[in-house]
């Protein structure tokens, strides 16, 4: 066995311990003690600390550091539980107790699109708890099919992917499944999507949250060559820990909106506006923490358009 080989199992085993840990747990033991990581995580070691200030500072600039400090605090102790939350949704949340858990806000155009004979292009964001909408979603009768980076550690990469793939939630490889894209998109499938990860200097810069975002344009052109609505969604936390509101954005159909569907930059600049508008709701379940605005725009962006 090689030396990476090796490092890696032996991280894959130590994940294995924490998340028996965490499932042996009460959920509301695991929140009380992702409180006291995030202090810790916040405000004595710092973790990604200059990122998530400068973040937060250039999209709320009339919060005082003090609001800054708790709001970074508060996205620490999100993204904690949402790990825990993840660790106990296969067990708490199933077909015959998921209303104790689930909620839903634009269900009836949710459904009708999802069972619409043409396919359908799911957007979300690193927001809310993403993972457990794609559990719910397939665990609802929806399969979908998800594009995500492969993880380095490829035993991570499996045990992560048997979760998402245990109500019909499949993994595509963010690197060579454009033959596999298109083959479920002709098939009237739903392609999920994470829409808020950086795309170089060669994306689609749109503005999002009051800055330049570099965006894929292959997410615009999906629903803009196969004739898919393009359904906003967030998954986000309501008042205690596995419980959630799926909310529904908003829609982008091509076959009605022509022009707003008609281009890439404002096609993407659409569902950032959607996403933009959630995330401001409930600011602490973004993660902060990812460096979302790097690179220099182009000298010329689009103008921004908002659509209802």
């Amino acid at each position: 066995m090689s030396f990476r080989l090796l490092t890696d199992w032996l991280a894959y085993v130590a994940v294995r311990v924490v998340i028996c840990i965490v499932q042996a747990m009460r959920i509301e033991t695991c929140h009380a003690i992702a409180r006291l990581v995030a202090v810790i995580a916040n405000d004595v070691v710092r973790v990604r600390g200059a990122v998530v200030d400068e973040n937060l500072r250039n999209v709320f600039p009339h919060l005082s550091d003090a609001e800054r400090r708790e709001m970074s605090r508060r996205m620490w102790e999100h993204l904690l539980l949402m790990v825990c939350e993840i660790a106990h949704a296969p067990r708490k949340i199933h077909r015959g107790n998921w209303r104790d858990h689930i909620s839903f806000r634009g269900r009836r155009e949710m459904v009708q699109n999802l069972l619409d004979p043409r396919p359908t292009v799911l957007i979300t964001g690193h927001f809310g708890n993403f993972e457990v909408g794609g559990f719910v979603t397939g665990l609802l009768g929806y399969p979908s099919f998800t594009v995500a980076r492969t993880l380095d550690n490829r035993f991570l990469d499996r045990y992560i992917n048997s979760f998402r793939g245990a109500n019909g939630q499949f993994i595509l490889p963010k690197q060579g499944s454009s033959t596999q894209v298109q083959a479920v998109l002709a098939s009237g499938g739903v392609l999920s999507l994470l829409g808020d990860q950086h795309a170089g200097p060669k994306g689609c810069w749109v503005d999002f949250l009051g800055r330049p975002a570099s965006c894929h344009k292959a997410i615009a052109l999906f629903p803009m060559t196969s004739g898919a609505p393009l359904l906003a969604a967030a998954t986000t936390r309501r008042d205690r820990p596995l419980n959630f509101q799926i909310s529904l954005l908003g829609v982008l159909d091509p076959a009605q909106s022509p022009d707003m569907a008609g281009s890439v930059p404002s096609v993407t600049q659409w569902y950032n506006d959607r996403l933009e508008e959630a995330i401001r709701l409930v600011p602490e379940q973004y993660w902060w923490v990812h460096r979302r605005w790097k690179g220099t725009p182009p000298k010329r962006m689009p103008a921004r358009r908002r659509a209802a």
